[in-house]
């Protein structure tokens, strides 16, 4: 077990020394390419927007850099051979920003979502950027106008922020889609379907910024890398709340999720990887909007169907021709590339978690049509699944929690609060959490009607 610091540095000549603590390993993250352009996608991203005419402040490019800073702790410390118990790490970043004083006093609220996100120990400091890039946003152009922008929301490819974007355009509002590049499959439905928006609503001035942010092998050294990703939410949050304070006025994020995955209850006492899952949880988003406000940014975090399931958000789509159009190409699966070894290509396994939130959301939102993905065990009920293997692990999961609701109604306003705190919500609002929880369990029931489930 090894306790790690990843340090930012603005170009070679910030040679600030940090005292390490004991056991504790230093990796150094230059934040500048060349002579002055930031690397890690954030001098691509500032550019982009520029083109839209939207200037991020130097408080925003300070957000994305601390993002940089957990993106790469996240992804490139091991949790197998750097923990103690299998998960939990140690991290420490000392982070240069241009007003470290605010800074150092939002740490402790920042710290607390990463804790609650990751279930990692985290640790942050800052300090003052080299004199040298004290300034690194763009300086907006004077102009009558700023940007044309009115409605900002995360693009993930997905099928809920494909029927967010949806509402947001039929509503007549102008939208900035922030999608973080992720693997090919993620990356290729977010290209794929953006496409198709822009084909559909032509001349509309809506358009998306797309960031790309890896490291790579061997970042950190003697660790391999961590496929875990619990914070990836933190690295997307952060894009959007970059681009939103180059909007010129108090700006609105918003997160398009499903209340039953915001929540997402753990299914039975084994699945501690679904109480690790936290990254639209209201208690997250509510630390977000603490922290905005400590650092002087005029914006907020909100999911506006946080109080529908999947299949109410299909339903309800502002456009369902245009929903069912695209629904194909919107991408769902834990792990989309899980059936090369079959010789399948990317495609949605089925009998995943989100795959069969997917498949009951649809099954209710397209009625009468039938669900048009394709998924690598087509028919559930075919054949009796296997307990022991993946098909039938989630499967039987979801039956034991949905009886288990079945037989005692009243468990539902108690086991929200299993995977984190709900104080930020009022008891209305709990009460409307408890009640999307079990609607969206009754509608995967309707969907496993009939399916067989045993151990193998």
């Amino acid at each position: 077990m090894r306790r790690h610091l990843i340090t930012g540095r603005y170009g070679p000549g910030d040679r600030s020394r940090m005292l390490l603590g004991d056991e504790e390993v230093e990796t150094r993250l230059d934040l500048v390419v060349g002579d002055r352009s930031l690397g890690h996608g954030i001098g691509h991203a500032l550019t982009d927007l520029s083109r839209l005419g939207v200037f991020p402040s130097e408080m925003g490019v300070d957000v994305l850099v601390l993002a940089a800073h957990v993106h790469a702790a996240d992804t490139r410390v091991s949790r197998d051979s750097e923990s103690q118990d299998g998960w939990t790490r140690e991290l420490r970043l000392i982070v240069p920003v241009s007003d470290p004083d605010r800074w150092r006093a939002a740490a402790p609220t920042f710290v607390r979502l990463l804790n609650f996100l990751t279930g990692d120990r985290w640790s942050l400091g800052f300090r003052a950027r080299p004199r040298r890039f004290a300034r690194v946003a763009m300086t907006p152009p004077a102009r009558l106008f700023g940007p044309t922008f009115d409605d900002l929301a995360l693009f993930s490819g997905g099928l809920d922020s494909l029927i967010g974007a949806i509402d947001a355009l039929e509503a007549g509002r102008t939208p900035l889609l922030i999608s973080h590049a992720g693997e090919g499959a993620t990356s290729d439905a977010q290209g794929t379907i953006f496409d198709a928006l822009k084909t559909h609503y032509r001349g509309r001035a809506f358009d998306r910024l797309r960031l790309w942010m890896a490291f790579p092998d061997g970042f950190v050294r003697g660790s391999v890398g961590e496929n875990t990703t619990r914070g990836r939410s933190f690295l997307f949050f952060a894009l959007g709340v970059f681009a939103g304070t180059g909007l010129e006025g108090p700006f609105t994020l918003k997160v398009p999720e499903n209340g039953l995955i915001a929540v997402n209850v753990p299914l039975d006492p084994l699945r501690l990887g679904a109480l690790s899952t936290r990254t639209t949880h209201p208690f997250y988003i509510a630390r977000w909007n603490d922290a905005l406000t400590g650092l002087g940014i005029s914006g907020r975090i909100e999911n506006p169907y946080w109080d529908r399931t999947k299949g109410e958000m299909a339903e309800a789509c502002a456009n369902p021709t245009l929903l069912r159009q695209l629904t194909p190409s919107s991408l769902s699966c834990a792990s989309p590339t899980k059936g090369r070894w079959q010789g399948l290509g990317t495609q949605h396994c089925g009998y995943c978690l989100p795959c069969l939130i997917r498949r009951a959301a649809l099954l209710k939102g397209l009625r009468p049509d039938t669900d048009p993905t394709v998924y690598t065990v087509p028919d559930l009920a075919a054949q009796v699944l296997d307990t022991r293997q993946s098909e039938g692990v989630q499967v039987r999961s979801f039956q034991l929690a949905i009886e288990r609701l079945r037989a005692r109604p009243a468990l539902a306003p108690i086991l929200i609060h299993k995977p984190g705190p709900l104080f930020d919500e009022s008891p209305q609002r709990q009460a409307a959490l408890a009640d999307v929880y079990r609607r969206g369990l009754e509608e995967v029931g309707a969907l496993l009607t009939g399916v067989r489930t045993r151990p193998g």
